[in-house]
Formats: C-alpha cells, structure tokens, sequence
C-alpha cells in the first residue's frame, strides 16, 4: 500500500511539473492533480493493454513510436474524464506522457536503490 502511495504521489509530481513546463496544460488544485495521476494509473493498467494489442501492427511498422501515441491518448482520455485537469491537443499529452514516464523512471531508481 505504500508503495501505491508513493507511485501516485510521484506521477502526481510528473504532472505537476508538466504543468509548468508544457504550455496548454494545466490543473486547477493538488486534488485534481492525484485524481489525474490515479486515473492515469488505472487507464495504463486497463485501458492501454488493449490498445497496444489493437494497434499492434502500426507499432511495429513505426518501430515501437506509435506508443507514445497511445501514452498520450490515455493522459487526453484523463482529461477527459477529469475536469480539473485540462491537456489541449495531442502533441502537449504525449509531452505530458513523456514528463511523467521520466518522472517515475527516476523514482524508480531511487526506489529501488533504498530497498538494496
């Protein structure tokens, strides 16, 4: 549980600072921003499977770059389902995608250099 915790804090912050960073943008409180970051977590463990999967071919044709695509397709489909969280176009949510995928490859390895 703590771990979860620690994850969802952590993709909240990648969407904190993509905010910041990726103009069209934005969150409206901190709420939004761990509502945003737990539905991210739920539609990349649900939602995401499928789609790769459906899309399998133009991954491969692409070399693997249509999955930033789907990445940010999942964080339009949290701004859609959110309205505290707000991504206008597809280039800002695969910026966002790519904010938050670097965010929680660094804490991973923070994390995981803490349990050694």
């Amino acid at each position: 549980m703590v771990y979860f915790i620690l994850r969802l804090l952590i993709s909240a912050g990648g969407l904190w600072v993509a905010t910041k960073i990726v103009p069209g943008v934005e969150a409206t409180s901190l709420a939004s921003l761990l509502w945003a970051a737990f539905l991210l977590g739920l539609a990349n463990a649900i939602v995401r499977p499928i789609l790769v999967i459906l899309t399998l071919p133009i991954t491969l044709i692409t070399l693997g770059l249509f999955l930033l695509v789907i990445n940010g397709l999942m964080v339009l489909l949290v701004s859609h389902l959110l309205h505290g969280f707000h991504v206008h176009g597809l280039v800002a949510a695969i910026l966002v995608s790519i904010i938050v995928w670097i965010s929680s490859m660094v804490a991973s390895a923070v994390l995981a250099g803490g349990e050694r």
